[in-house]
Formats: structure tokens, C-alpha cells, sequence
């Protein structure tokens, strides 16, 4: 696996909020799994508080999480983004979804004309430490420097974000700011589950909502 080198920002670019309460810091609370794992290892570089800038859109078919959670992603480097149909069509998403997160690193790539973004898969669940590690890095690294991180999850009933039906949730989220004062993340959900379609998860729980999938950064 590669190792991008680790380029520290001085701004923080903050969000306009985009629903009534996407400016507060309500968090979700964890099941108590999640509340008794370990943190992750610190890096170097690290902000207080560093969330992106982004063009934020409801996915337009039950089925579109992939595109809509690319379209967040690519909006945090340019006004130029595409649709939802543009990116389902270049993701190869049918009825069924968006079939692998590496799909989503290719068109990531492929539309910003970068090489930034990588695959990075959590195969273990729960996530070992060294994954845990990895994605914390990847997450200040990532937002640092103006990238958005595309998520391939799998939400449990007994592992929610807010306002999941209850039952387990297969789904692509993006993941736009994170504050290390407290180790949350800031999420951009295009499924808008009971309004929520800004909000903080504690890293730990993020780290459990990926496996067995995988991410873009």
C-alpha cells in the first residue's frame, strides 16, 4: 500500500450549514462497543477542527447513494460537478447499488484528474487497530489537504447513525470534517435518514460502520 506523504494545511474551510441544526455539535451517541475501544494513534499535523466546503444533494433514487456520495466528494474540489445520473452511469450503478468502493476511487480520480485517491479496504470487523490507525490518518491527511473521503458502509440495527430505518443499511456516505478536540467525524448523508444529512459520528464508530467494505482516500 502506498503512503501518501503527509502535507499539513494552516486554513480550516468550514461548511455552511445545510440543514437547522448542521452547525451544532451533536453528536450521536455510540453503542457501548464502540465507546470501549482504544483511540487511534496520533499524527502529527493535526487541526483542532478542519471541515470541507461542499455542494451538498439528496440521492435522487433509492439506489444512488454511491453517486450522490461522489458527487459530495468531487464538490469539495470544484464547482464543476457532475449529476447524480452522470456519476451512476460512470460508477456502473444499477437498481442493486454501487457495487464496490473501488469504482468509486476510479471515477473520484478519473473526474478530479488526479491520482490522489486509493482504495483502502477493512476486511476485519471489528476493525483491527492498524486499520483504526490508517483511517484516522487518512481522515486528517485527506481533509488536511481539501479531499473528501467516500465510505462504503454497513450500519447494523445495533450500530447506527441518526435516523437509520432499523434494520441493517448497506450504504455510501462522505465523510467532510473531523475534530480532534473530541474524535468525531463530520458526515455528508445523501439518504437524509429523518432529516439528517449533516452530522458528528465519533471516529471509533465510523471505523465500525466500514467493515467488512472499504473507503476512498
Amino acid at each position: 500500500m502506498r503512503w501518501k506523504a503527509l502535507v499539513l494545511a494552516a486554513v480550516t474551510v468550514v461548511a455552511t450549514p445545510l440543514v437547522a441544526n448542521a452547525g451544532t455539535k451533536d453528536v450521536v451517541t455510540p453503542p457501548e462497543f464502540v465507546k470501549a475501544m482504544p483511540p487511534p494513534a496520533k499524527v502529527e499535523g493535526v487541526s483542532i477542527q478542519a471541515v470541507l466546503n461542499i455542494q451538498y444533494q439528496v440521492q435522487q433514487t433509492g439506489y444512488w447513494c454511491g453517486p450522490a456520495a461522489t458527487r459530495i466528494a468531487i464538490s469539495a474540489r470544484t464547482g464543476n460537478v457532475p449529476s447524480q445520473a452522470t456519476l451512476a452511469a460512470q460508477l456502473g450503478t444499477t437498481t442493486n447499488g454501487t457495487d464496490y468502493i473501488g469504482q468509486v476511487t476510479g471515477v473520484l480520480n478519473s473526474d478530479l484528474g488526479t491520482g490522489w485517491y486509493e482504495t483502502k479496504n477493512m476486511p476485519n470487523d471489528p476493525p483491527t487497530q492498524a486499520q483504526r490507525d490508517l483511517l484516522w490518518r487518512d481522515v486528517v491527511l485527506d481533509i488536511n489537504n481539501g479531499w473528501a473521503i467516500v465510505a462504503n458502509i454497513v450500519a447494523p440495527a445495533n450500530n447506527h447513525p441518526p435516523g437509520y430505518p432499523n434494520y441493517t443499511i448497506y450504504h455510501y456516505f462522505t465523510v467532510i470534517g473531523y475534530d480532534s478536540s473530541d474524535m468525531t467525524v463530520k458526515i455528508a448523508d445523501p439518504a437524509n435518514f429523518g432529516g439528517n444529512s449533516i452530522y458528528w459520528i465519533t471516529f471509533n464508530q465510523l471505523a465500525t460502520l466500514i467493515p467488512p467494505k472499504g473507503y476512498s482516500a
